[in-house]
């Protein structure tokens, strides 16, 4: 219930940073949307924790909403292995809609949220032959920090490393192990800025 609580004071903190973001004036700009604040670039997922193993890759599209946040939208596909004790495989493949804001206190550091609606399809492959199939949808909430390249402002190109955790905790989530503990996510990423020839 803990775990619920904090994930739900982060995403009202990120909304109301949102709204007060879009209210937020740069020197080179006067408010409304900006083509030339949009980026796109993506993830490549990577976790290693006992015999579990997390490959992904996730694009995004983004904009640039001040100098110190960027938001967007991202579309992932993962595919997740687990060997248990007595040799049996379970193998998870996953398309995870979903959207994610960045801040950045200073501009190498930042915070970061991604919330995910996974569709997930299990395979359960026994040791002693057969399987099982099962189809779920789950809700993720990953939270964590990173570091990047020099960000300059909005429109920058820059590449990130960041470690994350689901704090939802769903006992279905593809960011837990069998026995319910955290797996950290850890993304490396990079944003190329679009349009950015069109400012005047």
């Amino acid at each position: 219930m803990k775990i619920k609580n904090v994930a739900l004071t982060v995403l009202i903190s990120l909304a109301a940073t949102f709204a007060y973001a879009q209210k937020d004036v740069d020197d080179e700009s006067e408010g409304g949307f900006k083509k030339e604040h949009l980026f796109t670039g993506g993830t490549i997922n990577l976790s290693f924790f006992g015999s579990t193993t997390v490959l992904g890759a996730t694009p995004q599209l983004g904009y640039s909403v001040t100098s110190w946040m960027d938001a967007g939208i991202v579309m992932g596909y993962t595919y997740i292995s687990q060997r248990y004790a007595n040799n049996d495989k379970l193998r998870q493949t996953l398309i995870g809609p979903g959207a994610f804001v960045r801040l950045f206190p200073v501009n190498f550091l930042f915070a970061t949220a991604q919330f995910e609606h996974n569709f997930i399809r299990y395979k359960y492959i026994y040791n002693t032959g057969g399987n099982e199939k099962l189809n779920l949808n789950v809700s993720s909430l990953l939270v964590g920090a990173g570091y990047s390249s020099q960000r300059m402002g909005r429109n920058s190109p820059y590449y990130y490393f960041s470690v994350s955790v689901d704090v939802l905790q769903n006992p279905n989530s593809p960011y837990t192990d069998q026995f319910n503990n955290l797996l950290p996510v850890v993304n490396a990423g990079f944003n190329i800025p679009l349009f950015q020839g069109s400012r005047k």
